[in-house]
């Protein structure tokens, strides 16, 4: 890294309660996450409410949010490395914001349809790809410090478990007030929050360093996509995130189709039950550092991602009385999200303190793409199986396929670490 003079070195502070920089990240970048669960649930609730979206459609809206990670991750990558980071997540989030806006508006003017909602769907992610690849590779040179890697996953973690827990639970009750259009708006302002805490970070961002030979895009994809997929614990993190993100978002997508349709639960419900498990996400977060210093980590790894991965096999038994199913629907995201809260910290801490700054845009989004492609190809599948076989059905063969991939992380090196490793060097092949 070369060129601008560094923000202020927070190091020898005791916490990263004292990086004031790095809290307005955090700040921003959590209600952010609280505004796209209102996304999350409310743009299919458009679709299901304004123009009886049937289940494959539903499915197609959740896959044409995510499968722009499949196309743009690793292009945006080499962009992310080549750029400051800052400014390219405060682009993001006002395309976003005003995509988001714009919803709202075509309902008042009478002019939204199926077709325009699944064009913004899309348009937002993409925007949601340079979002997420951009301000992953920021937090190092934000935090600088290996060693406040886990405390700064942590915190994030943290942040987007409260988001996970307030979120749906918001997202429920405005679209009951609001209705799912119009709850857009909630949404917008939050990227608009976020792009505020961003431009009032005074930390310098330093010049991505200049390689001494023309650059050369087909060379950089390479590079990144090597340098995961050479790496044995990179490579096992990547494989398995996308076929934990699989199952997250088809067990997601079904679960959404199953209660609103088969047992007519409200917005309001269904959001509840979101925030009520996903209390399992804040705490998993809030103990993570402690379990990571008492206990090996690549034990609290296999432990975590197999709670994730089983968790969906209570909603795929839940029977009897409503007050009963709706419990188990609460313990089985309660049992995911508090796996996810843990294993997501080691996962970031793991992915940072492997790779070198030079790379980290590019191992980034090959991680994004892989992971958000699952999630893409999940939620395409579950509309898809759920218009096929019903959806209690495709919940029970999700549950299966979800509790299969246990076996591949007892497989995994990751599972061999007793520690973090030590940090990665810097590759003389980055070009």
């Amino acid at each position: 890294m070369t060129a601008g003079a560094p923000g202020p070195d927070t190091s020898g502070d005791s916490s990263l309660w004292r990086h004031g920089d790095f809290l307005k990240l955090w700040f921003g970048e959590t209600l952010s996450l609280v505004g796209a669960h209102v996304t999350n649930l409310a743009l299919p609730l458009t679709a299901i409410s304004a123009f009886q979206a049937t289940d494959e459609q539903v499915g197609v809206l959740r896959f044409l949010q995510l499968v722009p990670y499949l196309g743009l991750a690793l292009l945006f990558g080499v962009w992310v490395d080549r750029s400051r980071r800052r400014r390219l997540m405060i682009g993001a989030n006002t395309v976003r914001m005003a995509l988001l806006a714009l919803v709202p508006l075509l309902h008042w003017l009478d002019a939204l349809d199926m077709v325009t909602l699944m064009v913004i769907a899309c348009a937002v992610g993409t925007a949601s790809v340079l979002f997420d690849v951009s301000w992953m590779s920021y937090v190092p040179s934000l935090v600088r410090d290996p060693k406040r890697y886990v405390e700064a996953g942590a915190k994030l973690s943290a942040g987007a478990s409260a988001a996970d827990v307030a979120g749906p639970g918001v997202a429920g009750v405005l679209v009951a007030a609001l209705t799912a259009p119009v709850a857009l708006i909630v949404d917008a302002v939050s990227y608009l929050v976020s792009i505020v805490s961003l431009l009032l970070i005074r930390s310098r961002e330093p010049r991505p360093a200049q390689p001494a030979e023309r650059r050369q895009l087909r060379a950089e994809l390479r590079d990144g996509l090597r340098w995961v997929f050479r790496n044995p614990v990179l490579r096992s993190l990547a494989l398995i995130g996308f076929c934990c993100n699989f199952s997250m978002i088809s067990v997601w997508t079904m679960f959404l189709l199953y209660g609103t349709g088969d047992l007519g639960l409200g917005p309001a419900t269904i959001g509840g039950i979101f925030a009520a498990a996903s209390l399992g996400g804040l705490t998993g977060a809030a103990i993570s550092r402690r379990i990571i210093r008492r206990f090996p980590l690549g034990r609290v790894y296999l432990v975590s991602q197999s709670a994730l991965l089983l968790g969906p096999v209570l909603v795929a038994v839940a029977a009897g009385p409503r007050p009963v199913m709706v419990g188990l629907f609460v313990l089985s995201f309660l049992t995911t999200y508090l796996g996810l809260g843990v294993a997501g910290v080691i996962i970031v801490s793991l992915r940072q303190i492997s790779t070198p700054q030079e790379l980290m845009g590019r191992m980034t989004a090959s991680f994004r793409t892989l992971l958000f492609g699952g999630g893409a190809l999940g939620g395409l599948a579950g509309g898809l199986l759920s218009g096929a076989i019903g959806a209690r059905g495709a919940l029970t063969v999700a549950a299966i396929g979800s509790a299969a991939v246990v076996v591949a992380l007892f497989r995994s090196p990751v599972t061999r670490l007793t520690a973090m490793p030590s940090p990665a060097r810097e590759p003389d092949t980055v070009r």
